[in-house]
């Protein structure tokens, strides 16, 4: 099996056939495949090794890919990886297992390609070649630091090679570095990635000391976790932080639990709504035919809305200040989107009149309760849905959490409330 293939087919393989199909792979590409495993498969795959296999593959691993890895396995199985590791590297994971997971601190490497700004460019790239073969990784960028560790800028490889032997590192370095803090949350340091389209981005502290380096593959894995948890949340619930198949019952079940019985509780506003109402549904009984048509329209354009201003949100196409004109533009497509649903909607009542009948002596009454109830349901979900995730984001919440079916319940007692509104105004006096 090749080493794609076998990662391909990892989750679906036995133990056994685990370790069968690992020590068929030659040396170097048993390397690579390592390498390739998730944090949370590398670490289950090591516990299955012998003693001093799992330290001959401990040590291969990066400082900063120990330190995913042994945040992935469970707390008593830590203090023993993290023990097969010598003392320099040890040190090097400890540092790193302090951050949180989803800061810069916890995302970043602590090697990275150093030089001081008071070297000639020649002796900077001996320096650079003597790096490389000790414990670099990647080498995107040259980071020029003083004695004391803060970085004062950066130049490029290609920069250094084009320069003059004898210039200075301090004459072809660039001083204005952009550049992020310990602790900014992982989701920050992605969207730099994304306006700034850097390789690599320098991680300091408070003080402007520099602790390491975040590279884009490692930002690959964050957008992911970033958009699954964005995707869990648009279903009315708590982000599960694991794989599926990982989550407990009762972890699970927590994770539904909550927003589930908000939901509950707030549709059973429905169910109150549908009371205050019972006379009016008493003598018209058509009218009970078109509710759950009225309110799924509600939720529908609400979520449509919602989803489309998060994203907006997301990729810093939209700010606060920009309410006002979110508010207009959805105001003027609720309109337009209410009355085209209003239209189909009038069109097959009075069509399925004249074909079947069932609606009544005031068929075109009830088509005008329904079509102007669309028009105002419409109206309200696409503002509702898109207002909310603002309203969110100013009050320090995450804006995902305005998910589809929080939207769609708030539009649900408010469609109701229009809809028999409209049905007193047109057919009071006639079925009313």
């Amino acid at each position: 099996m090749q080493v794609t293939e076998l990662v391909e087919q990892w989750q679906n393989l036995g133990d056994d056939t685990r370790m069968d199909a690992f020590r068929a792979l030659d040396r170097e590409d048993a390397e690579v495949f390592f390498a390739s495993l998730p944090a949370r498969d590398s670490g289950d795959f090591l516990l299955l090794l012998p003693t001093v296999e799992r330290r001959t593959w401990m040590r291969l691993m990066p400082p900063d890919d120990a330190a995913d890895m042994l945040q992935e396995v469970d707390p008593e199985d830590r203090a023993a990886l993290l023990s097969l590791l010598d003392e320099v590297n040890r040190k090097e994971v400890a540092v790193l297992l302090a951050y949180a997971e989803d800061d810069a601190g916890g995302l970043m490497s602590t090697r990275y390609a150093r030089t001081r700004p008071d070297l000639r460019v020649d002796e900077a790239l001996l320096y650079l070649r003597r790096q490389a073969k000790e414990h670099l990784e990647t080498i995107y960028y040259v980071y020029v630091l003083d004695s004391e560790q803060h970085l004062l800028g950066a130049v490029s490889l290609r920069q250094l090679f084009s320069a003059a032997a004898d210039a200075s590192v301090r004459d072809v370095m660039q001083d204005a570095v952009v550049s992020v803090r310990e602790d900014a949350d992982q989701e920050v340091v992605s969207k730099l990635f994304r306006h700034y389209g850097f390789l690599a981005i320098p991680v300091v502290d408070f003080e402007g000391h520099m602790k390491g380096i975040v590279t884009m593959d490692d930002i690959v894995d964050v957008v992911d976790e970033e958009a699954t948890e964005d995707a869990q949340k648009f279903g009315g619930m708590e982000a599960l932080d694991a794989p599926y198949l990982d989550v407990g019952f009762w972890e699970m079940f927590r994770k539904r639990a909550g927003w589930l019985s908000v939901l509950f509780l707030g549709e059973m506003l429905t169910a109150s709504a549908m009371g205050h109402f019972e006379d009016e549904i008493a003598k018209a009984v058509v009218l009970a035919l078109f509710v759950p048509l009225i309110i799924s329209s509600g939720g529908n354009s609400g979520s449509q809305a919602s989803t489309l201003v998060i994203r907006a949100m997301a990729l810093n196409e939209l700010r606060l200040r920009d309410f006002a004109k979110v508010a207009r533009r959805e105001m003027a497509a609720g309109l337009a989107l209410g009355v085209l649903l209003a239209t189909i909607g009038m069109i097959r009542i009075l069509v399925w009149q004249q074909v079947f009948g069932g609606y009544g002596a005031f068929p075109g009454r009830v088509a005008l309760t329904v079509g102007t109830s669309l028009v105002g349901v419409v109206m309200f979900g696409t503002l509702t849905g898109s207002m909310l995730p603002l309203l969110l984001r100013k009050l320090g919440f995450d804006p995902a959490s305005a998910s589809a079916p929080f939207v769609a319940t708030l539009v649900d007692v408010t469609g109701l409330v229009i809809y028999f509104t409209a049905a007193k105004v047109f057919l009071g006096g006639h079925l009313l």
